[in-house]
């Protein structure tokens, strides 16, 4: 009788097979999150680097405006001119701060780690469904 072709040396070489398959997929994961989370970092600095001249260039260009309005009305209306154009700041800054606001409550780091993740699960939960059922087969029979 040899010891090598015994049912429980199957077994044991099956949850081996298993555990490698599990670490293999985890490694796999781990390795996708980590190039995702180096990929967002790099978004995120860019982002704010452009965002961070935008609202330079932004700021400059609304000076100007308000100061051309300003001299403008200067003669006749020059304190309707600044009491317009501080409202129409606020109010802009407003709107703005409401959208960033917005896209801050947006998730998005890891978003196709997850969804790998979840589509893993539901593969398992079906696989397990179809062993039931074979398993349930087997029974009747």
């Amino acid at each position: 009788m040899s010891s090598g072709s015994g049912p429980a040396e199957r077994v044991i070489l099956a949850a081996r097979r298993l555990l490698q398959n599990l670490l293999d997929t985890g490694e796999t994961r781990l390795r996708l999150a980590v190039i995702e989370l180096q990929e967002e970092r790099a978004r995120l600095f860019s982002l704010l680097l452009l965002a961070g001249i935008a609202l330079l260039l932004f700021a400059f260009g609304i000076g100007m405006l308000m100061l051309l309005i300003i001299v403008a009305f200067w003669q006749d209306h020059r304190l309707m001119a600044i009491g317009i154009a501080a409202a129409v700041l606020i109010l802009s800054g407003l709107l703005v701060s409401l959208r960033v606001r917005a896209i801050s409550r947006e998730p998005s780091l890891l978003r196709s780690t997850l969804a790998r993740f979840s589509e893993d699960k539901e593969l398992l939960d079906q696989t397990r469904i179809d062993h039931t059922r074979v398993g349930e087969r087997h029974e009747e029979k």
